[in-house]
């Protein structure tokens, strides 16, 4: 098995298809229509208008994605691939930590 997981809280992992640019594009567009920018009722701004909807759409994907592992690569589907998710406008460095334990 391997484990993927990001140590921040406004950007996320998950899986989907990878095939097509536009899934991503698509996936940028839903978030930003459920979660938008500049809303009033949200309190926590100090970064700016994008942190509170980065932590909510953190929150909606994950932090972690668990794959499994076979004859030395990751068992991942035909389409599929591990999306990073940048929440933030400007968003800065990201770390990941990948484990992995098996045989």
């Amino acid at each position: 098995m391997c484990q993927v997981f990001i140590q921040h809280t406004s950007a996320s992992l998950t899986i989907n298809e990878n095939a097509d640019p536009t899934v991503r594009t698509d996936f940028e567009t839903f978030f930003n229509k459920a979660v938008p920018e500049n809303d009033p009722a949200y309190r926590h701004n100090d970064e700016g208008p994008d942190d509170m909807p980065a932590h909510l759409k953190a929150a909606m994907l994950g932090c972690s994605v668990l794959i499994p592992v076979a004859n030395g690569e990751l068992a991942l589907g035909t389409w599929q691939g591990i999306y990073l998710c940048e929440h933030r406008n400007m968003g800065g460095a990201r770390d990941l930590v990948v484990t992995c334990w098996g045989e």
